[in-house]
């Protein structure tokens, strides 16, 4: 588990590809030596394992999954990415909990500068947005942001100067890809919706139904 508090950002060294997919990322970390074989690590909001690791950098496998959910299969040897070990039993919880499980990918549409902060706007799939609520969390590109506005395909939030300066989104363009994960209270609660929505009225009435959690804030 994670909580969207990037603690360094690396450089990307090293791309495998195995049959036209990537396998293997290779990884410079500046807390490289720190790490241990087989513990997890969030790769720009990806939950990823360390397969080995030596002073300057570390190489972690890529699911075929990881490649189609995530923007880890469009890296390209230089990129820079946010980078947070797993949190440990008495660590002070920052941000929001962050699985590093990516629900899909974004793209910035528009990057508006207000005063030293700015404003950053996201197509997403839809079915993010449904999970998502204005002043709720989301992660972008494992950084926890808290949503500003938000639509039916879209949402906003803004970056201050330290988030701009220590990660990779103060440098990202339009058009530029993001991995995204929602709240997972957001996903659960809106599961749950889905399930008694689809149950008779005879059996839901009464219960939780997505009329109620719009009204108490949650949708």
């Amino acid at each position: 588990m994670f909580t969207g508090l990037v603690q360094k950002s690396g450089r990307v060294k090293r791309i495998s590809f195995g049959r036209a997919r990537v396998v293997e990322v290779e990884v410079d970390a500046p807390w490289s030596p720190a790490l241990s074989d087989g513990e997890s690590i969030a790769v720009d909001g990806v939950c990823l394992t360390v397969a080995r690791h030596d002073a300057t950098r570390f190489t972690a496998d890529v699911l075929e999954e990881t490649a189609n959910r995530s923007t880890l299969g469009s890296l390209t040897p230089g990129a820079r990415v946010n980078l947070e070990r797993a949190l440990r039993a008495g660590d002070r919880f920052g941000g929001h909990v962050v699985q590093g499980h990516v629900d899909g990918v974004g793209r910035l549409v528009s990057k508006v500068q207000r005063g030293r902060d700015f404003r950053l706007s996201f197509q997403c799939p839809r079915a993010i947005a449904a999970a998502t609520v204005l002043k709720g969390s989301i992660a972008v590109n494992g950084v926890s942001l808290t949503v500003s506005d938000i639509g039916d395909d879209w949402f906003s939030v803004d970056v201050i100067p330290t988030t701009a300066a220590e990660t990779n989104l103060g440098t990202l363009k339009n058009g530029g890809a993001v991995n995204l994960e929602s709240d997972v209270l957001g996903r659960y609660a809106l599961r749950r919706a889905e399930h008694v929505a689809d149950e008779s009225p005879e059996s839901s009435s009464g219960g939780l139904t997505l009329e109620k959690l719009a009204e108490n804030g949650f949708l």
